[in-house]
């Protein structure tokens, strides 16, 4: 394994356990070079999961898309980078627990979008002004006022 950190190939692993409910190990590593810990994560490799995109087009699954998204999203708001990786997890968990092998990306959105409401509201706002695209006022304050009649619910 390369560390990320000064590119040598010599390491140790100094801790390994179970993560992810058993589906990956996580290894905890030192670089023998410059001494640094990291840690890399070892799955099971299975089929890729496509995303089929709105133009027709098919692309692999990349979980880091999503939480690129939710980061600009949830810039200057007060949500842990934790909390994020854990909504990605769930979301892949989701979409990848169906039989079948080709998934909409209009699917990861709404899923996307149904979680992070719950957990900022303002971020959620900012995801869906990207996401869905409104075409003008009027449709982002339609958003607004689903969002605040769910609130009063």
């Amino acid at each position: 394994m390369r560390c990320p950190f000064c590119g040598k190939f010599d390491d140790k692993v100094v801790d390994s356990r179970a993560a992810d409910d058993g589906a990956a190990i996580r290894r905890r590593r030192e670089c023998l070079a410059c001494g640094r810990r990291f840690t890399t994560y070892e799955v099971v490799e299975l089929l890729p999961l496509m995303v089929i995109k709105k133009d027709g087009r098919r692309e692999i699954f990349d979980r880091a898309k999503i939480l690129n998204g939710l980061l600009k999203a949830c810039e200057k708001r007060p949500v842990p980078l934790e909390t994020l990786d854990a909504l990605v997890d769930r979301v892949e968990k989701e979409v990848s627990g169906t039989a079948a092998r080709e998934v909409d990306s209009r699917v990861i959105g709404e899923a996307v979008m149904r979680q992070l409401r719950d957990i900022d509201q303002v971020a959620y706002v900012r995801f869906a002004s990207v996401y869905r695209q409104f075409a003008d006022l009027m449709s982002f304050a339609d958003e607004l006022k689903s969002l605040m009649n769910q609130e009063e619910k």
